[in-house]
């Protein structure tokens, strides 16, 4: 009998964003194939989960995929899990997942928790199309040439970076698109969550000197949306906060 390779979504930030289902197939996996096996400990501490974890990230893919391919045509299920969010959104996981496709065996996503998401949704910007495409190059140049061909993409543009290189985004949008509505989501799910929105030009000037903590996702609105909704985005800092009703 053939095993089973799970993607299973794990949390952003929130413990609790957890799904039961995600719960369940941790259980009963035989493996949990992590990103970062002591950040994946922790999680499966918290719930009281003990499975064997196996290392499974950037640098030893290609071998990893061979091992879990012949655990998988032992009838073994593996649960696959990157640090946070789901696996091979800006993650590991591509290769794996080809490989058991390529070989027959089944693949199955067991959805939860992602960053692109949630920011997206949250961000009040058009949802109807939009294109993601992880993070930019790192090198100036190539940063630069890359986000001035994407900026003529329709639809909303959504990208991750790195709280060290937001700055140098923020120049290359005020450049480039100064008059674009851009939202950053921070933090997202944990205690200091918080979006800041604006054109690309007010952004860089009172937020390029800022130090951050976390990694963002970064929204940019398309070329042709309109100026009136403009009042209602442009907020200093709008902090996402969850409120129970006593009723």
């Amino acid at each position: 009998m053939q095993g089973t390779l799970y993607l299973v979504a794990t949390p952003i930030g929130n413990l609790e964003d957890i799904t039961l289902r995600a719960l369940r197939v941790l259980r009963q996996a035989d493996l949990v194939a992590a990103e970062d096996t002591r950040h994946t400990g922790m999680l499966l501490k918290h719930y009281g989960v003990q499975k064997p974890l196996l290392s499974y990230f950037k640098f030893n893919e290609a071998r990893r995929s061979e091992e879990l391919l012949e655990r998988l045509a032992k009838g073994q299920t593996i649960a696959l899990v990157t640090d946070a969010g789901s696996p091979g959104i800006s993650d590991p996981g591509m290769r794996v997942v080809r490989a058991a496709i390529a070989a027959g065996f089944r693949v199955e996503p067991v959805p939860g928790p992602c960053a692109l998401v949630a920011g997206l949704t949250a961000s009040g910007l058009p949802t109807d199309e939009f294109h993601f495409v992880g993070f930019l190059p790192v090198k100036s140049g190539a940063r630069h040439r890359e986000l001035a061909r994407l900026l003529q993409l329709p639809g909303t543009l959504v990208l991750y970076e790195s709280p060290h290189r937001i700055d140098r985004l923020l120049a290359n949008l005020a450049e480039l698109a100064p008059d674009r509505i851009v939202v950053l989501a921070r933090e997202l799910t944990k205690r200091f969550e918080e979006f800041l929105r604006g054109t690309a030009k007010e952004l860089h000037a009172r937020f390029c000197e800022a130090r951050w903590r976390g990694e963002f996702v970064v929204m940019i609105a398309p070329s042709d949306f309109g100026d009136s909704t403009r009042n209602t985005q442009n907020n200093s800092s709008a902090v996402c906060r969850i409120e129970t009703s006593s009723s």
